[in-house]
């Protein structure tokens, strides 16, 4: 089992993307936990435009699974051995963020899952659980057979499991000066 983080920055350190899952189901405590720092996450206007529809029954687990694939099958090959999918459906927003988002001709609810995401697979990974955030997948079918509304989108499915191994690989970042300037932008290197 993986050691418990010490810090938050130690915290974001170990969250890596998992692949590998143990056959090993998740305490529903735990993914409760999880589903409640996404709850959590700040959002436009406080608009929360998020649902979570939790999968963890083996057959529709499985069906899901397939809708993962990537062409040719080549990519997201290990969803079928994660115990628990997590599609991630963003609601219609409210009023305030609606309007913001026609000014801004920006849709921040795709901002807000991505916060709520994040903070989702933060709690798993200090409750010594993996997570892997997928963007690749049939919208269509995974609507279809989680029976989401018209008018609802699918943007993320997050895979959670028990990592079947506790390797911690290192981490490929571009390093801080090339991300980074003060007061103005300025690209690497000016």
């Amino acid at each position: 089992m993986r050691q418990a983080p010490s810090s938050f920055l130690d915290l974001v350190e170990r969250r890596q993307s998992v692949r590998r899952y143990l056959d090993k189901p998740v305490e529903r405590e735990k993914i409760e936990r999880c589903l409640e720092a996404a709850r959590l996450a700040p959002s436009t206007s406080n608009s929360q435009p998020w649902r979570f529809v939790v999968v963890d029954e083996p057959q529709l687990r499985g069906r899901l699974a397939d809708r993962t694939r990537g062409p040719l099958g080549s990519f997201n090959t290990f969803t079928p051995q994660a115990p628990v999918l997590v599609a991630v459906v963003t609601d219609a927003p409210n009023l305030e963020a609606r309007a913001g988002a026609l000014l801004k001709r920006r849709d921040f609810r795709l901002i807000d899952i991505g916060i709520a995401a994040v903070q989702f697979c933060l709690q798993a990974t200090e409750l010594g659980l993996g997570t892997c955030i997928l963007g690749w997948f049939d919208e269509r079918g995974v609507k279809r057979a989680l029976g989401v509304p018209p008018g609802r989108r699918v943007h993320l499915i997050i895979t959670l499991g028990y990592p079947a191994d506790s390797e911690q690989r290192p981490k490929k970042r571009k390093g801080l000066a090339q991300i980074r300037s003060y007061n103005r932008y300025r690209a690497h290197g000016e």
